[in-house]
């Protein structure tokens, strides 16, 4: 087996020699074996060998020689898969046939000539696979840090760091050029193909937000080439010719496309030719069909650029001339954007090169700043609204339907009243995030100001369709609304645990924003204001606690219509509610799809009734938020609370008379319960070989993802107690709920701690719990009881 070479066996375990990885045992062994990144790699190395195997190095051309002379050439020897150029000096090409036959009759020929050419023909070096280690992030940002700090420290004041540091990152002005000159450029060349098209630049580079390297981002604008294309048309169609005897459209490439019928791919497709075959020093040109807003993406090596090209995205270029009049309206907006967005990137909470995964991209974060000036008393900043009413007849402006109207110049908008300094507002930004509540608001910069989540429950689109003017957005652990599609998050790939980094980083900020440090330079050369604030992250090993905790985040996409509506009603109260339907459906998921004994602990204050009849848990369940979680139910706190029973009830008249003597024992004994759990028995590993048994039920024909259908589930349980002898002893694990919301992200967290554990098998159960249940759980709350 291909996947057993990689291992090594080592003086402290074991090695995969692919993934470059330390394994402590066996079992590590398996999980790796078994996991995406070596499965993926794997893959990776096959098609490279596979490559290497089919494909030919062929020197001994020119520059002039272009990629389609030399796939022609070598096509007389068989299918030609790929055909790789070194495009600056254009001295040498990588041939991939489709074929073995193919490349044995290319090397079999003595000699090649193609245009005059004599070209040189051997076969492709192999090399072996090595995965490329990434560069290591945290020594980066120590050594930005490093380069920074001189300056900063002998700078006298916050607010003149502050300003350093935009002129530091700041683009330069030959850079401007640099950009405007590749634009122009760009124009000429793809007006030939696509005539009265334009290139429009929005994003970083023009929205006084720019940074050095950051990507140059197009919009290729083609309603005037549709018109143009209309009109030929229609001209031919009354000269009775077959194209119009407009010049331009022979030589354009319109002649192969209908703007109007044809699909964004095809188009972006076209878009990825041109650059490849037209502009010079354009390369690594890939369309990226996936993406929200489909692009194409290339890299100038000239100027050492980034770009994105994208054909359908005209509200990015008014979300630019927004953010424009922004910075117009008050000069302070950009210094503290710049700070921000470096801090961000020093704590690893945004940044990443490729601007996917869940990290905040500056777009969000400069969003952020300005919702926090818009909040400022005085107001630093006007809402969206306001600007919408300060704006003149000629100024209104609809794009795709969406209002995004306001004035085209900073001098329509009164200035602001308020005076506060750099260093004040970066203070007050974190301490506005630090305390913000994420988890049950989202945030309107149309309206500066944070709306109830509840008011977005029943319109949230449908997982899978694209969001319009009838849906709400895509809510998340931090909501965020673009100003003008007010149904896009523009923070939607956050998780919780970036949502928390952030939100955590902010109140470290503001902690470290109270002190000396930050407000004085330090008399001895110590480091001081925001050299200490730019401080790289550490990394902080998790806590064994943190290890055996299982999170059930909210989720309101998949809620279901009734349950979203109740929420919805109970307005800021809604995690109650919520909670209250997790822990039926974990006890659900526990006890009648996993087949474990539950029992309400013996020690804790349950009170009455209990959560074993799953019928009679939701009365419970709501007496014992309102026993022992009221700083839930208000939003301004992010503390857990504790499942628990009934109220106790109020001492009677007869425990009013009782003499001090007897109350004594009482008093001695009065001690703050153990928060409620469930003890959970377990007898039988029904983790151990359930996908195996799961497709042996489904037979192929009724093939369902695992923790989709909780009939199945239970079936798999069944059918493992019966197949697999018990454990040597019963697995006896205390399952303890709370909630979490508040400044925190909503979830339910349950904490896992083994209490009777002779076949060792805890860590395995919890693993397998860690994602299953969640997916359980979110199966139970889509359906009715009659459903399941």
């Amino acid at each position: 087996m291909e996947a057993d070479s990689d291992i090594k066996t080592t003086p402290r375990g074991f090695q995969c020699g692919l993934c470059n990885v330390n394994l402590p045992n066996q079992s590590s062994v398996d999980q790796h074996v078994k996991g995406r990144k070596h499965q993926t790699l794997r893959t990776v190395r096959s098609t490279r060998k596979t490559q290497e195997r089919h494909s030919v190095f062929v020197s001994g051309i020119t520059p002039l020689v272009s990629q389609s002379d030399v796939t022609e050439y070598f096509t007389q020897f068989g299918p030609v898969s790929d055909v790789v150029m070194d495009k600056d000096k254009g001295v040498y090409a990588i041939v991939q046939f489709a074929e073995t036959e193919s490349l044995q009759a290319t090397l079999s020929r003595v000699e090649h000539q193609m245009g005059g050419l004599k070209l040189r023909v051997k076969p492709r070096e192999k090399k072996d696979f090595k995965l490329i280690p990434k560069k290591n992030a945290s020594q980066n940002l120590q050594q930005a840090l490093e380069r920074l700090k001189p300056p900063l420290c002998q700078l006298v004041s916050v607010n003149a760091q502050v300003q350093y540091v935009v002129e530091r990152f700041q683009l330069g002005e030959n850079e401007k050029k640099a950009r405007g000159l590749l634009v122009q450029l760009l124009q000429e060349v793809f007006v030939e193909f696509f005539p009265d098209s334009q290139i429009q630049p929005f994003g970083s580079s023009v929205n006084t937000f720019g940074v050095h390297s950051c990507d140059l981002d197009l919009f290729l604008d083609l309603d005037n080439t549709k018109v143009f294309q209309a009109q030929a048309k229609s001209t031919a169609e009354q000269a009775g010719e077959g194209t119009s005897d407009d010049g331009r459209s022979e030589d354009s490439i319109l002649s192969d496309i209908d703007l109007t019928s044809a699909s964004a791919a095809e188009v972006l497709d076209l878009v990825a030719a041109i650059l490849r075959r037209c502009v010079p020093s354009a390369h690594k040109v890939t369309v990226v069909g996936g993406a929200r807003l489909p692009v194409v993406k290339f890299h100038h090596h000239q100027l050492n650029l980034q770009g994105d090209i994208t054909i359908n995205n005209r509200l990015a270029v008014r979300n630019t001339r927004f953010l424009q009049l922004c910075s117009g309206m008050d000069e302070r907006l950009r210094p503290l954007v710049f700070t921000i967005r470096h801090w961000a990137k020093q704590k690893q909470l945004a940044g990443n090169p490729s601007g996917a995964g869940p990290l905040l991209n500056n777009y969000a974060l400069t969003l952020l700043v300005v919702f926090f000036l818009q909040r400022c008393e005085p107001p630093v900043l006007p809402t969206v609204d306001r600007l919408r009413d300060m704006a003149c007849e000629e100024e209104e402006c609809v794009i795709d339907g969406w209002n995004c109207t306001f004035p085209s110049q900073p001098i329509a908008v009164p200035p602001s009243r308020n005076t506060q300094d750099l260093s004040t507002l970066l203070f007050g930004f974190f301490t506005f995030y630090a305390k913000f509540d994420f988890a049950g608001s989202v945030i309107s910069l149309r309206q500066g100001r944070a709306l109830p989540i509840t008011d977005f429950l029943s319109q949230e689109q449908p997982e899978g369709e694209k969001p319009t003017k009838l849906h709400g957005p895509k809510l998340g652990p931090l909501s965020l609304l673009d100003p003008f599609d007010l149904s896009h998050n523009v923070a939607g790939n956050l998780n919780e645990r970036s949502q928390r980094g952030f939100q955590r980083e902010c109140q470290e900020a503001d902690k470290y924003c109270r002190s000396l440090q930050y407000q004085r330079k330090s008399t001895k050369g110590k480091s001081w204001g925001l050299v200490r604030l730019f401080t790289p992250r550490g990394d902080v090993p998790q806590s064994p606690a943190e290890q055996l905790t299982i999170s059930i985040p909210f989720k309101p996409a998949s809620l279901p219509e009734a349950l979203r509506d109740r929420l919805r009603a109970a307005g800021g109260g809604f995690r109650l509610p919520w909670f209250r339907e997790v822990c039926c459906a974990v006890e659900g998921v526990l006890k009648g799809v996993l087949g474990c004994h539950l029992a309400p602990s013996a020690d804790a204050a349950w009170g009455a009734e209990s959560f074993v009849d799953a019928e009679t848990s939701p009365g419970s369940l709501n007496a014992s938020m309102n026993d022992s979680c009221d700083s839930v139910g208000s939003q301004g706190e992010g503390a857990g609370a504790a499942v628990a029973g009934a109220k106790r009830p109020l001492s009677s008249s007869s425990d009013a008379g009782e003499s001090p003597e007897g109350k004594k024992p009482r008093l001695s004994k009065r001690r703050k319960p153990e928060p409620p759990h469930w003890i959970c028995v377990q007898k039988h590993a029904v983790w151990a070989g359930r996908r195996r048994v799961r497709r042996e039920l489904v037979k192929d024909s009724d093939s369902r993802p695992e923790g989709s259908c909780v009939a199945l589930e239970t079936k798999v349980t069944a059918r493992i107690a019966e197949k697999e002898p018990e454990l040597g002893g019963p697995l006896e694990v205390k399952v303890q709920p709370q909630v979490i919301g508040g400044t925190e992200s909503t979830k339910a967290v349950l904490t896992l701690e083994p209490i009777s554990d002779e076949a060792g098998v805890f860590h395995d159960f919890f693993h397998f719990l860690e994602a299953f249940l969640p997916k359980m759980v979110e199966t139970f709350l889509e359906k009715d009881a009659s459903d399941l």
